[in-house]
């Protein structure tokens, strides 16, 4: 069966990354696989009391991920779609190619957050890693245009 792997952030580009995947996954009758990863916080300093939380903050990352995982699940089931989900911690770019080739993805559906190039150069982009490391396909959801005011 051909699966769409669709990484989801529970940000604001989430909602368009799991219609457009929905929309291909029943293109191509397919099943979805929803993914969350959870990125432990980066510690820059030698707080020793802040290292001790760290795992606190993981849990309840991964606690809180794992009901919107499940809540996504069920209404898309309901919606006759077959539906997996998966939660990982760690760094994204890797663990995204890592789920993409355990669930055998035939696409990768995933949002751009529309960082400036500026931002891209120094901080990395989740799309451009995994778009560049892929074993198949990747469609990239753009950000919502911004309204302008007139």
């Amino acid at each position: 069966m051909k699966t769409i792997l669709a990484p989801i952030d529970f940000s604001a580009v989430s909602d368009a990354v799991v219609k457009a995947a929905v929309n291909l996954a029943r293109a191509i009758n397919g099943r979805l696989v929803l993914l969350h990863i959870v990125q432990p916080p980066v510690i820059t300093s030698e707080y020793g009391a802040v290292l001790a939380n760290i795992q606190e903050i993981v849990a309840t990352s991964e606690a809180t991920a794992r009901r919107q995982l499940l809540s996504q699940k069920k209404r898309l089931q309901r919606n006759g779609l077959k539906v997996g989900i998966a939660l990982l911690t760690g760094g994204p770019v890797p663990l995204i190619l890592e789920q993409a080739g355990k669930s055998r993805a035939t696409y990768i559906v995933m949002g751009s957050h529309g960082h400036s190039a500026l931002y891209d150069l120094l901080a990395g982009s989740t799309a451009t890693g995994v778009v560049k490391q892929s074993p198949c396909p990747v469609v990239i959801v753009p950000p919502a245009k911004k309204k302008s005011a007139k």
